[in-house]
C-alpha cells in the first residue's frame, strides 16, 4: 500500500494557475449582456418599485383614516359621557348657607 505524497510546490502553482485558466475560460464563454434585456429588467423592477409604493401609500391612507375615526368616536364617546353625567350642586356663597341653616333652624322650632 502506498502513503499519501504530498504535492511539491511546483506542481501547486501548476493546479492554480490551471484553474485559473478554467475559470477564465467559463466567464470568457457567458454570452454578452443584451442591453435591452438590461432595460427591460429594469424597467420591470422600476414597476415593481412604483406598485410597492402605491401599495405603501394606500395602506398609510388606510391606517390614518382609521386613526381618525377611532379619535372621532372616541370624542363622541366623551361627549356622551360629559352629557349624561350628573352636574355638580352650584357652589353657595356664605351668605345662602346661612339663610338655610336659619331655616332648618325655623322649621325644626316651629315643629315643637
Amino acid at each position: 500500500m502506498t502513503s499519501y505524497k504530498d504535492p511539491a510546490f511546483h506542481e501547486r502553482l501548476a493546479r492554480s494557475a490551471d484553474a485559473r485558466q478554467k475559470a477564465l475560460d467559463r466567464m470568457k464563454a457567458k454570452p454578452p449582456v443584451d442591453p435591452a434585456v438590461v432595460a427591460a429588467k429594469q424597467a420591470a423592477e422600476a414597476a415593481r418599485q412604483a406598485a410597492l409604493a402605491e401599495k405603501r401609500a394606500a395602506k398609510k391612507l388606510a391606517d390614518e383614516e382609521a386613526k381618525a375615526a377611532r379619535a372621532a368616536a372616541k370624542a363622541e364617546a366623551e361627549a356622551a359621557a360629559a352629557a349624561n353625567a350628573p352636574k355638580p350642586k352650584p357652589q353657595l356663597t356664605e351668605a345662602e348657607k346661612k339663610a338655610a341653616r336659619d331655616l332648618r333652624y325655623a322649621m325644626r322650632k316651629s315643629r315643637k
